[in-house]
């Protein structure tokens, strides 16, 4: 999508804090971050939201967790925990329409969310 700001971070059109990126996905730094380490895991392939994923996208979306919880171990998230959030449409607080994992650690995380 030419109007995506994730697809144009993913073209390098855009400049950010790249952290992974393998031949399916791209992990950088929110830069609007609301913990100490706010990383955002994203498909390289536009798909907009949760409810538009289909059986041909199960392992982009297992490696988009596998792939978080490997970052979290780097940045040492893993003794005091740390967050995973997919947002999914406007309600739930979707603010960029391609699908995204949030990581989110280094604070206390409170409950319930929003």
């Amino acid at each position: 999508m030419k109007e995506c700001i994730f697809c144009k971070i993913i073209q390098r059109e855009i400049p950010s804090t790249v952290v992974f990126e393998n031949d399916s996905i791209v992990g950088f730094n929110d830069i609007s971050p609301v913990a100490p380490h706010h990383v955002l895991f994203v498909p390289k392939n536009h798909i907009e939201k949760i409810d538009d994923l289909t059986p041909d996208d199960h392992s982009t979306i297992g490696e988009l967790v596998f792939q978080a919880k490997e970052h979290a171990k780097k940045l040492n998230l893993v003794e005091n925990g740390y967050r995973l959030v997919f947002n999914n449409g406007k309600d739930a607080g979707q603010a960029v329409f391609h699908i995204h994992l949030h990581l989110l650690g280094g604070r206390v995380m409170s409950w319930p969310p929003g």
